[in-house]
């Protein structure tokens, strides 16, 4: 790769990606442009952009962007409508925020005359897989720099030691060795490594940050109401939200009540197992909502097509894959079968759980006439059952007679 003239950099103001940033003018004589996302990780940004002057970089080559409403509602709302979970359990967190941060990369790379985007992911991890896809995806000829991939910095004595070097701020915490890395957005926090690597001993109390203990949550459960609209959230106990505040308040009730937990080892796009402590309250939340929704508004057959979809549609987004055709198609087919999931659902929360207690809609499917255990007033003839199961029969008593006459 041609050295890069200019170059946007994924830009945290933390000590890892400060350090990249001065690496890079070092190693390439590169002009550097930072861009920093809120994404809702509840941290203050201007920080960012002060680090960033301090560190040389222009004004006019500082981004700092509030990506909050698009995050939710072109990224996770769209990825909710699909009940998406990978391996099972895990809500994509991590995952669904990076196609958005990469897309803000390349559309101010070229803002900017820029001819690379750099990031701080590692070799060993799923992000620089995510971030790279991504780009290639939007911008086939951008340059993607590296630097965990290219660099000797390979210890945390390296990395302080080319700040002490070049000037780089360090704040105390970040002298001695981290007990766990952190990522935040609005939908989730992700914690991993250190003190999280054996996965045979159970995570410190305060590697939670978002969630209460559900053993110290209220005696007393609370009940909440959530309203949608072509399967999207739009209302939060019979208020209207835009979608990231809707989400916000979720995860204030779900943090409340300690919903939303999860410890997993997951199987890496890269090839090898890890260990994170996740917490998604709002999430976990809105994806027993949504189902309770789609309980009475969606037909069996469309349901069990979507649960049979889903899983390779969580596999794409969790490997990278947000802007590859296929995942578009499945977009396509999944946002067909909510034009009629709309309504409301009253869900409980108590001690880490959430269910849903009741579910209603104009465009609901559930007939009480006809699966009254009362009189149905003709709704339903009973005797219809035995053609069906005849029918339904035939091939199974054909099987039975073959292996009867087999036997015999």
């Amino acid at each position: 790769m041609l050295s890069p003239k200019k170059v946007v950099l994924a830009y945290s103001g933390g000590l890892d990606t400060s350090i990249i940033l001065k690496w890079l003018e070092i190693e390439y004589g590169c002009e550097v442009i930072t861009f920093t996302a809120d994404l809702g990780q509840g941290e203050e940004l201007e920080p960012a952009r002060e680090k960033a002057i301090l560190l040389g970089v222009k004004p006019e080559n500082i981004f700092v962007e509030d990506l909050r409403e698009e995050f939710v509602r072109d990224f996770v709302f769209p990825m909710f409508r699909a009940n998406t979970v990978y391996e099972g359990l895990y809500l994509l967190g991590t995952s669904i925020a990076r196609p958005l941060i990469s897309k803000r990369l390349v559309e101010i790379a070229q803002e900017k005359g820029a001819d690379a985007i750099s990031h701080g992911a590692t070799g060993k991890g799923n992000d620089q897989v995510r971030f790279e896809l991504s780009a290639y995806s939007l911008n086939p000829d951008i340059k993607v720099v590296a630097p965990w991939r290219e660099w000797d910095l390979s210890s945390r004595t390296k990395l302080i030691a080319f700040a002490e070097k070049h000037q780089i701020p360090i704040s105390k915490d970040k002298r001695g060795e981290a007990p766990f890395s952190v990522d935040a957005n609005l939908l989730h926090t992700s914690s991993e490594g250190k003190v999280l690597e054996d996965p045979a001993e159970e995570a410190p109390d305060y590697v939670y940050q978002r969630t209460i203990d559900p053993i110290n949550a209220p005696d007393k459960p609370e009940y909440i109401e959530i309203g949608f609209e072509k399967g999207d959230a739009i209302s939060f106990n019979s208020k209207i939200y835009s979608p990231a505040n809707i989400l916000e308040k979720l995860n204030a009730v779900g943090c409340k009540h300690g919903v939303g937990r999860l410890d997993l080892v997951e199987g890496r796009f890269v090839g090898m197992k890890s260990r994170g402590i996740y917490e998604t309250p709002g999430g976990t939340i809105l994806l027993e909502a949504h189902k309770g929704i789609e309980s009475i508004t969606l037909d069996r057959g469309a349901a069990h097509l979507k649960d049979e979809l889903m899983p390779k549609y969580a596999e794409l987004i969790y490997n990278g894959f947000w802007y590859s055709p296929e995942r578009e198609m499945l977009q396509s087919l999944i946002d067909k079968s909510q034009e009629h999931v709309n309504g409301f659902v009253r869900l409980k929360l108590y001690k880490g759980s959430v269910s849903t207690v009741g579910r209603w809609s104009k465009d609901s499917l559930y007939s009480e006439q006809h699966v009254t255990f009362e009189d149905d007033e003709g709704a339903y003839d009973q005797k219809d059952a035995g053609g069906f199961i005849k029918i339904n029969a035939l091939r199974l008593r054909l099987l039975a007679m073959r292996s009867r006459k087999n036997r015999n």
